[in-house]
């Protein structure tokens, strides 16, 4: 069995798509050859039935010619692909789809995002099969729709014992985004005292940059300077790192996005307040609090105090292996691609 897949990075460093690669791995135990087309690629990071193709090109017009010649002659190989797989950019599955689909060759989109836009609907109408990791993680209504789990690498996120020291030391993770809801987080902190807060996260656009700032002067507003650090983003193989240094994760995101981090913070036996109703499912009630809700979220702070923390850890834990991970998402993606 041959699967094409397309994603822009292959880069186990990388602080936004580096839990790509554990995916790709997982998809080459399955399958006789995994051809990855990519933007940009580090070699020596897949297994060795894995071929990469790569289609970066200054002009986005240029790249997507370079990416269509790169799978018509992947397509035009025997055996056949059994699909092709196009990892979050909606453009991957609309370019795809007019040279796959009529030779009988699957298009897959796996998508989990809160924006609705112009180009995601027409790679859902385009598009055989539609994968995400819940039915609310798909912001569209789609009977193509399947939720399979986030897929995380267990592996790579191995439960922690954690030593509490004074005080609670929470953490959150991601772009610095408004979408990301920091400013709930910041403002919960304020009002709860002895807890500590650490912000590791990239800023890849002007909107994150500005945000950055605007979190940045609100610590000061706050006083929160000896409380709370804004700190650089780190290489994803640090991540369980910071996740080990934490007694408790916190995320914000608005509704529509379950945060792959979440995920992996719980797999460490990391305890996670979250606000996202789509981890209704990951997480008890007493972890969970409404979005932009600074006193919900400060009770749910305090109510730590109160918990057995490892005990929840360790059912955090058991949840991730259960539903979420790489191994049952990628056997998943293979049998979608199959059927």
């Amino acid at each position: 069995m041959r699967l094409v897949v397309v994603t822009q990075e292959v880069d186990p460093a990388s602080a936004v798509l580096g839990a790509t690669v554990p995916k790709l791995r997982a998809l080459a135990e399955r399958v006789d050859e995994l051809v990855v087309l990519a933007d940009s690629a580090v070699e020596g990071v897949l297994p060795e039935n894995c071929r990469v193709r790569l289609f970066a090109a200054p002009a986005k017009t240029r790249r997507g010619l370079r990416f269509e010649r790169a799978l018509a002659t992947e397509l035009a190989r025997r055996p056949r692909p059994a699909a092709v797989l196009a990892h979050m950019c909606p453009i991957y599955a609309v370019l795809a789809a007019p040279l796959a689909r009529p030779v009988g060759t699957p298009v897959l989109l796996w998508f989990t995002h809160w924006r609705a836009s112009r180009l995601l609907r027409l790679a859902e109408r385009l598009s055989t099969t539609v994968v995400s990791v819940d039915r609310r993680s798909f912001p569209l209504d789609s009977r193509k729709l399947v939720p399979i789990g986030h897929g995380i690498d267990l592996a790579d996120f191995a439960c922690v014992e954690r030593r509490r020291e004074n005080g609670l030391r929470l953490l959150a993770l991601g772009r610095t985004s408004p979408s990301k809801g920091l400013e709930t987080v910041l403002r919960a902190v304020a009002v709860v005292p002895e807890v500590q807060l650490a912000i590791h996260g990239p800023s890849l656009t002007d909107e994150e940059r500005r945000h950055r700032a605007e979190l940045t002067r609100l610590v000061g507003e706050l006083a929160l300077g000896q409380r709370v650090r804004i700190g650089e983003p780190v290489p994803r193989g640090q991540v369980p790192v910071l996740l080990a240094g934490a007694d408790a994760f916190v995320n914000n995101m608005r509704a529509g996005a379950p945060d792959k981090v979440v995920y992996e913070a719980a797999a460490t036996c990391l305890p996670v307040l979250a606000s996202n109703p789509v981890f209704d499912t990951l997480l008890p009630a007493e972890l969970r609090f409404p979005r932009e809700d600074v006193a919900a979220l400060a009770e749910r702070i305090r109510g730590l105090g109160g918990l057995d923390l490892p005990s929840v850890g360790r059912d955090l834990r058991a949840r991730v292996l259960r539903d979420h991970s790489v191994e049952s998402w990628a056997d998943q993606i293979v049998r979608l691609a199959r059927r």
